[in-house]
């Protein structure tokens, strides 16, 4: 598998989210995603993309992508992630560690800043075509994501 950095742009999205803050729990944000997948189905929306965010520290955000006319509801807000720049790499997790990605994609972004390609970097998201932990299609193909400005 061949896995290499670019920048690309990014697809709005609008999502159904949940943020907290704490520890790392994989628990808790499995348990957050299948919330919002409840949610989804009570209110008959269609689903994308599933998103996780880490945009703080010590701060976590699940989303879903949702297709259709919705209001927010029992701690799920709606909001927009606008089209933006990226760095991305697609890989699956159980051919490459995430550790070497994160680690590789950081020390990219570091060298792309000090050539003055790019001005800044926001904060790292993983995307996913469905749920993760039911589809080895969507695990396979694990894109991280980071918002850059040039």
């Amino acid at each position: 598998m061949t896995v290499d950095f670019a920048f690309r742009r990014a697809p709005a999205y609008r999502v159904a989210s949940i943020s907290w803050k704490g520890p790392w729990s994989e628990s808790k944000i499995r348990s957050n995603f299948a919330r919002i997948v409840a949610w989804a189905k009570k209110n008959r929306l269609r689903t994308g993309k599933w998103i996780f965010r880490e945009p703080g520290e010590r701060a976590w955000e699940v989303a879903i992508e949702i297709r259709g006319r919705a209001r927010s509801s029992g701690g799920i807000r709606l909001k927009t992630f606008r089209t933006s720049r990226v760095a991305s790499v697609t890989f699956d997790p159980d051919l490459v560690s995430p550790a070497v990605i994160y680690h590789g994609i950081t020390d990219w972004l570091r060298w792309r800043r000090k050539e003055k390609k790019i001005r800044s970097v926001g904060a790292y998201r993983e995307v996913y075509d469905g749920d993760p932990w039911s589809s080895s299609k969507a695990w396979a193909r694990t894109n991280v994501q980071v918002v850059v400005r040039p």
